[in-house]
């Protein structure tokens, strides 16, 4: 790997806290793939700071403390360099002629002893079928070198045609059954629906991965305590079949008192107003389950679990075994007794013999939700869904939670992921995820990862990847520094590419890459060839590299999901009406005069009505200002969309009536009830799925899409 070094002709002139780009240093730093510098524009270069280079290079296991420090580690790796026969992880692509470069730069007359995933002993790595194999070199004199061998297929399946779908954020979609927040059999309710009536071909959620518990609990999805296992919060009670089977009456007496609390915590949403209380559901759903996993599992039940355990293995019962721990002794491991915070340590396993009970509950509850999970996504295929539900996976962990104890040698310590200075925030951004170690990925042939997109996808249609230019590299940021002192460190793309296109063609599955913002040349091309859809969002997409105005749809790019919104954006109606800047002004977090503000929205609303008039895509242009007739421009903006050659076109939910919120209002903690806002009407009061389902507004847009799927089709 190579450092991101994109000089320019009249060089930098650094000073004592910044890396010399022609010093032991840098050149160390090179050879790890840490940069020392980076451009945020093609005619601007940032040298990044030293301190930000010596500490990504001790979370490497690379001292750079000192000169001599330096000097050293430098002779090291290049030693390793010259000598190893071959790098950790080798990539092949299936339709590439020949054997991978590695390979073929070996000594003349090494010979290569391949054991393939399938247990076959080969000699030769030729006709290799897709997999992760283990390839043995011995060169001539003497000399011998391992690697992982991906063989993957050289592109991720492909959409059997053009299809529309739904974006939801699951918590937010309370149907009359469920307690207090969505679960997963309202998912299953909304995509039957969606396919059936409104020939959706699609739901994409948002993540449903494994939270970290306490009080309260950290509401954002994309700061998850495992990426691995879903969260059992999304559970629909009721569905479980031992549900029926309680048969103690004091038992169903105390189960029948859960679910008429559940009725009034979802009252308290629905016809009170009040926020989505995620803490308060999963209290009331733990003591249900507390019960009805009481229940004996029958035969065929049994096999099933047991099944489940024995296909999952060590990533389950380490799981279930943090979740037991955190019981007992908090949430947060760097806090456990120090023998208990390794989880291969002796104390560890005492530990997991003395609460077996409880790691076997947990082991239950991983179980359970995956088969919700599953069921949710037969339910869409049998409704006529080509895709089905698309799945999102966050960009990386808690450093509290269940997989940064498990997981802990293949994190970065001290680290955290996050963003540069950019044009939306001079001051960074820290998302407090640590970030894998791209060494020991490589090392391991990528087995964390593999793993973690083979669970996914045995639930999910499609795969949206959250800030998919993380498969290249990462803003690294270390710990007590602020976000602008960090600096990017290199990921193998090829490798990563290569598993994903191979665990995604072994599910059939579709992967969608969220790829808004600043992204480094290069990336959009590698994942378009890799068939890696991208996210093109309306607001965002103008000739930026001409006069600015808005990009017609014949301009925009075909594989990507097309959108008007995501979740970290403004609704339609609010971009409309312009009240995204009011609430942004209420809560202080404008960096201009508020008349500026207000100005420059309207403006850029109008621009695009404009050229939607101009198009035909408004059945009644108002003659008022942006705003004034909402369900008619809202349903004009989704025709601009499905206009454009998009593959996949999503429609926010809220913006199907009127919703004028954000789930999430990026820069805001305690100001805004983020990831906590039921979807709502015009006028904020909480809808029901069967209000949803019923409105008229919502069944016009989905019509609109319906009937304009094919008309951007290649």
């Amino acid at each position: 790997m190579t450092a991101a070094h994109e000089d320019e002709p009249h060089a930098h002139q650094p000073h004592e806290d910044e890396p010399r780009e022609d010093g032991p240093l840098a050149r160390l730093a090179g050879l790890h793939g840490v940069a020392t510098s980076y451009r945020p524009a093609p005619d601007h270069t940032v040298v990044v700071p030293a301190s930000a280079v010596v500490a990504a290079l001790a979370a490497l296991g690379v001292d750079a403390g000192t000169p001599d420090a330096v000097r050293s580690a430098l002779a090291v790796r290049e030693r390793e360099l010259r000598e190893r026969l071959l790098p950790p992880t080798v990539v092949h692509w299936a339709g590439d002629p020949g054997a991978p470069a590695a390979l073929t730069a070996l000594p003349p007359g090494t010979r290569l002893a391949v054991e393939t995933e399938q247990g076959e002993a080969r000699d030769g790595a030729e006709g290799l079928p897709l997999g992760v194999h283990r390839v043995t070199a011995t060169a001539p004199d003497g000399r011998t070198g391992q690697a992982h061998l991906v063989v993957a297929p050289d592109r991720l399946p492909a959409l059997a045609g053009r299809s529309y779908g739904l974006l939801v954020q699951l918590y937010s979609l309370l149907s009359r059954r469920s307690w207090g927040m969505g679960d997963l059999g309202d998912l299953a309710e909304l995509a039957g629906w969606a396919g059936r009536t409104a020939g959706a071909g699609f739901v994409q959620v948002n993540p449903l991965h494994a939270a970290v518990p306490g009080a309260p609990t950290d509401p954002s999805p994309y700061r998850p305590s495992s990426r691995r296992f879903p969260d059992p919060v999304h559970l629909r009670i009721e569905a479980i079949p031992e549900f029926a089977h309680l048969d103690d009456p004091a038992d169903r007496a105390r189960l029948q008192e859960l679910l008429e609390r559940a009725a009034r915590l979802r009252a308290a949403v629905l016809d009170k107003g009040d926020l989505i209380d995620r803490d308060a559901v999963w209290e009331l759903k733990r003591q249900a389950l507390e019960l009805v996993l009481q229940v004996p599992l029958g035969p065929g039940r049994q096999a099933a679990y047991d099944a489940f355990r024995a296909e999952e293995g060590q990533a389950l019962e380490d799981h279930a075994t943090w979740y037991a721990l955190a019981e007992t002794y908090g949430h947060d491991w760097h806090r456990w007794p120090e023998p208990l915070r390794d989880p291969r340590s002796a104390a560890t396993a005492r530990a997991r013999a003395e609460l077996a009970a409880r790691v076997d509950f947990h082991s239950r509850l991983a179980w359970l939700t995956d088969g919700q999970l599953r069921a949710a996504q037969r339910t869409a295929r049998e409704a006529g869904m080509p895709v089905g539900i698309v799945h999102d996976l966050a960009v990386g962990v808690h450093p509290a939670g269940a997989d940064a104890w498990a997981q802990g040698d293949h994190f970065a310590a001290g680290m955290s992921v996050g963003a540069p200075p950019d044009a939306f925030n001079a001051r960074g951004q820290d998302w407090g995820l640590p970030p894998w170690r791209p060494d020991r990925l490589a090392a391991s042939g990528y087995a964390p990862f593999r793993r973690l997109l083979r669970a996914l996808f045995r639930y999910a249609g499609a795969l949206r990847i959250d800030h998919v230019m993380g498969l290249f590299r990462l803003w690294w940021v270390p710990q007590g520094s602020p976000p602008t002192e960090g600096t990017y460190v290199r990921y193998d793309a090829e490798a990563m590419l290569a598993v994903l296109a191979l665990e995604a063609s072994r599910a059939g599955a579709v992967v969608i890459g969220e790829d808004l913002g600043t992204v480094e040349p290069g990336v959009r091309e590698t994942l378009q060839r890799r068939g890696v859809l991208g996210t093109s969002v309306l607001w965002f997409e103008r000739d930026w590299e001409g006069d600015g105005r808005p990009l017609p749809p014949e301009r925009w790019r075909a594989d990507c999901l097309a959108t008007a919104t995501t979740h970290d954006l403004p609704p339609t109606a609010a971009r409309l009406t312009g009240d995204h800047v009011e609430l942004r002004d209420r809560l202080g977090l404008l960096t201009r005069p508020a008349a500026e503000e207000r100005a420059e929205a309207t403006a850029d609303a109008a621009e695009w009505l404009a050229l939607l008039g101009s198009l035909g895509l408004l059945d009644s242009p108002a003659a008022g200002p942006p705003g004034s007739d909402e369900q008619a421009e809202i349903e004009g903006v989704h025709r601009f969309l499905l206009r454009t050659p998009a593959r996949l076109i999503g429609v926010w939910l809220p913006d199907g009536v009127g919703d004028r919120r954000p789930q999430n209002l990026p820069g805001t903690w305690d100001q805004y009830p983020n990831w906590r806002l039921p979807v709502a009407g015009p006028d904020g009061r909480p809808l029901t799925l069967e209000e949803l389902t019923a409105s008229p507004r919502l069944r016009a847009l989905l019509e609109v899409c319906r009937a304009g799927e094919g008309a951007g089709a290649l």
